[in-house]
């Protein structure tokens, strides 16, 4: 019996404004913000949160905790690398000092926010970070069997992030990996992998621009915790504006 294997596209974008540029219907993507919206997504999702909305604006925000339950929920983000008033902070641990258990979180932020909101379009949407990514591509190659995947690095204002590509190549790597080398990867997916491959993940998120504006912001553990490859098993997928966990991320 001859075992077909069917061949994906897979494709990398480095900023979330060439989301304009390509077809979304009929795609799997994937959007990191590795420094730190997918990851805090992520890790919110892990820790107990229900759902995360993610919002364009801390007034969309605003106007979805007004639909909610008094208490049902958490408002964090920022605006620019700066912590919105009145919510909560925007990174991974400190926002897991919160009680989160059965409880919304709101979300805002500049970039990874936005980039989920801009590609729902898509077929599928999950939220990855280098936190989880082994659980989405294993979720990917057992549910989309010869779908296009678009990995959308989030960037910042327009410009790549050296983080989100680096995220994009892990990716990439596990995707090679889990579905074989055959695929159909584009030049911008063989950066990506090239630079995951040659690389360490504290030592780039560390010395990254972004990464260096944190540590001078007294966060570098949350920059180390946001360094892990794939400690989280779980699936965040966009449905109707909001990320929900996959009971099982493989089944």
């Amino acid at each position: 019996m001859t075992v077909v294997r069917l061949t994906h596209k897979v494709h990398v974008l480095f900023r979330r404004e060439d989301l304009d540029t390509v077809r979304l219907e009929g795609k799997v993507v994937v959007v990191l913000d590795v420094l730190f919206a997918t990851s805090t997504m992520v890790a919110a999702l892990a820790h107990g949160a229900s759902e995360v909305i993610p919002t364009f604006d801390a007034e969309h925000a605003r106007r979805e905790a007004k639909a909610l339950p008094p208490g049902s929920y958490l408002l964090a983000g920022e605006l620019y690398a700066e912590h919105i008033e009145g919510f909560a902070a925007p990174t991974p641990l400190a926002l897991m000092r919160h009680e989160l258990a059965g409880r919304s979180l709101i979300y805002s932020t500049t970039n990874g926010t936005v980039a989920l909101r801009e590609a729902a379009p898509a077929d599928h949407v999950y939220a990855g970070a280098l936190l989880n990514a082994r659980a989405v591509v294993e979720t990917i190659a057992t549910h989309h069997a010869g779908a296009t995947i678009l990995v959308v690095c989030s960037g910042s204002m327009g410009n790549p992030n050296l983080e989100d590509m680096f995220g994009a190549g892990y990716f990439v790597d596990l995707i090679a990996e889990r579905l074989g080398e055959e695929q159909d990867f584009s030049d911008a997916a063989v950066a990506a992998r090239t630079l995951f491959r040659n690389e360490d993940p504290e030592g780039l998120l560390l010395r990254c621009r972004v990464g260096k504006m944190m540590q001078e912001r007294g966060l570098t553990e949350e920059v180390r915790f946001a360094a892990r490859l794939s400690p989280l098993d779980v699936v965040p997928r966009l449905v109707d504006g909001r990320l929900r966990l996959l009971r099982n991320p493989a089944g």
